[in-house]
């Protein structure tokens, strides 16, 4: 397989805080990579560091095959393009002008492509407006516009639909999956809301205190999301003595509820439940939800 990233024993630390430690992780080519993990886990700086923003202090990385200590890494470095943490983006200035600057800033002969760049992010009627009539998400995809400027091939998008309303967590989503399948970018995606990363990411990467826990394909992780029922019980003790004499396989979620994960006998569980003086109060099949593995992951919903 190939790998647009590729980091080897990562460590970054700021006097006694490992913001990385020793982290290791590969983002294949083609890929829409679910970066996820807690503020403060190194997401942050794991962006900065490939943007080249800041240095290791130890380990490394592969750009495309190219090692970060290379003469060349620059070149490696053209090939992306980035959005960390807001948009960099001048608010008395048009969306057009916006992208010229771009244009000059990496040296390009002309503004070729421009308009047709406007156009993929949905900005072709506003380019000759100015930004700071712009809605927060009009702004989010004139950052990523400005990403997009030299043709990059992989795209670094920190948080990409923070603090957008509904309709433009929409508008982002189809805009990232368009990049992807139409234009064959391949794309990271550092996000706290698991539940939209769900519905765009190939591949994850879980991170907790600099190091990633987890690296799993979607196709992986949707073997893993088991289907199960969710029960709310009246003693979700009691509960939990029947379902380990059954030999069922189970999740304590709080004083009243659970996730079993087997087919369940509904009246041969009932009536034990019903000996040990509890009784059942609602119960519905579910699936496992990417938060959900997240949390078990973290060790959170420790079973109990």
């Amino acid at each position: 397989m190939e790998y647009v990233l590729k980091t080897e024993a990562l460590t970054k630390h700021y006097k006694n805080f490992k913001a990385l430690n020793g982290l290791n992780m590969q983002i294949p080519k083609g890929a829409i990579y679910g970066f996820v993990g807690k503020n403060g886990a190194g997401k942050t700086t794991l962006i900065r560091i490939i943007c080249g923003l800041q240095e290791p202090v130890s380990g490394g990385y592969l750009l495309y095959g190219r090692k970060h200590t290379d003469k060349e890494i620059a070149k490696s470095r053209r090939r992306m393009g980035a959005v960390v943490e807001t948009p960099a983006v001048y608010s008395a200035m048009t969306a057009a002008d916006n992208l010229k600057q771009q244009y000059r800033v990496l040296g390009l002969p002309s503004f070729d492509g421009l308009d047709d760049i406007l156009k993929t992010v949905g900005l072709a009627g506003v380019g000759n407006k100015k930004v700071k009539h712009f809605s927060l998400g009009m702004r989010q995809r004139l950052g990523i516009a400005v990403a997009l400027v030299g043709s990059p091939d992989f795209l670094i998008l920190d948080e990409p639909a923070n603090g957008l309303d509904p309709q433009g967590i929409v508008e982002i989503r189809e805009l990232i999956l368009k990049l992807n399948r139409e234009h064959q970018i391949t794309i990271l995606i550092s996000s706290h809301i698991l539940d939209e990363l769900s519905r765009l990411a190939t591949h994850y990467g879980f991170i907790e205190n600099g190091r990633i826990l987890k690296e799993i394909s979607g196709k992986e992780l949707e073997d893993v999301l088991r289907k199960c029922v969710r029960m709310e019980v009246s003693h979700v003790k009691s509960l939990a003595v029947v379902l380990d004499g059954m030999g069922m396989e189970y999740r304590i979620l709080s004083d009243t509820e659970a996730d079993v994960y087997a087919n369940v006998p509904v009246s041969k569980l009932t009536a034990a439940l019903a000996k040990e003086g509890c009784e059942v109060i609602a119960m519905h099949e579910r699936e496992e939800s990417l938060e959900s593995y997240y949390i078990s992951l973290m060790g959170g919903g420790a079973h109990a």
